[in-house]
């Protein structure tokens, strides 16, 4: 008898473990995928270090949203197309395999461009006004103050424009601070980082490393929120030093 229930309560517990892989499995394939940011090219909203939920559902499923990209179908299905100033994880064009996350700035159609530091969308200039400065790291590594902006991107009759933060390193004179006239195909979106001179987006070609234009079907999901951040070069799994590592300021703000 004894033998039985112990054999009872093996299955018990594999059954239980079976059930709550399948629900992680659900959850992770269709609602909600965890994201790490590498790089600093959304500073100051996201910093290298935090960790995001996106939700897979907000724009529908493709390809590229399910685990490991099976080719199980064409284009999207439940299809909802994001709006201007959308943080985003998408996959890069140039591979359709590395992850890379950005703020949606030009929608199908868009006419954009960078003069003088100033991003214009279909020929009018984005307001921004400036606030106080921020810290991050310069080219050369050294923590430096940095230009801070808030900048507004049109809305429409349904959704006022969006408000974020921007850093300019470089001033108004990066090396992508002036750019040719985008006009972003049908589909596609244009894509660029709040870390304006330090983004590697929309702005630069494919076949120079660039984004390009990022085709709808790419888009994996909407970053939400920061559920755990830790400092830079700091280990996500050296618990030991979490009262010293985590960034305690960060947990469950907006990821955008």
């Amino acid at each position: 008898m004894a033998q039985k229930q112990e054999e009872g309560g093996i299955l018990e517990t594999i059954k239980v473990i079976v059930q709550a892989l399948a629900i992680a499995l659900v959850i992770r394939t269709l609602l909600f995928q965890p994201f790490n940011i590498p790089s600093g090219s959304m500073i100051p909203t996201l910093l290298i270090g935090d960790y995001v939920f996106v939700s897979k559902y907000a724009y529908g499923y493709s390809n590229y949203s399910m685990p490991f990209g099976p080719n199980v179908f064409s284009g999207r299905v439940l299809a909802s197309p994001p709006k201007r100033g959308d943080v985003i994880v998408f996959k890069l064009p140039r591979d359709n395999e590395t992850d890379y996350i950005k703020r949606v700035i030009g929608m199908p159609g868009d006419r954009i461009q960078m003069i003088e530091g100033r991003l214009y969308i279909n020929g009018v200039v984005a307001p921004r006004e400036p606030i106080a400065k921020a810290r991050t790291e310069n080219r050369e590594g050294d923590e430096v103050p940095v230009a801070t902006y808030k900048e507004t991107l049109p809305g429409d009759e349904d959704h006022p424009g969006v408000e974020h933060t921007i850093i300019e390193i470089e001033g108004d004179h990066g090396i992508n601070d002036n750019t040719e006239l985008f006009v972003v195909p049908p589909d596609h979106y244009f894509m660029m980082g709040d870390n304006r001179d330090n983004s590697t987006d929309s702005r630069i070609a494919p076949e120079l490393g660039g984004v390009g234009y990022v085709p709808f079907v790419n888009l994996v999901g909407r970053a939400e929120i920061i559920f755990f951040s830790v400092k830079k070069d700091e280990s996500a799994l050296a618990f030991w030093r979490w009262p010293w590592s985590v960034r305690w300021d960060r947990l469950f703000k907006p990821a955008h």
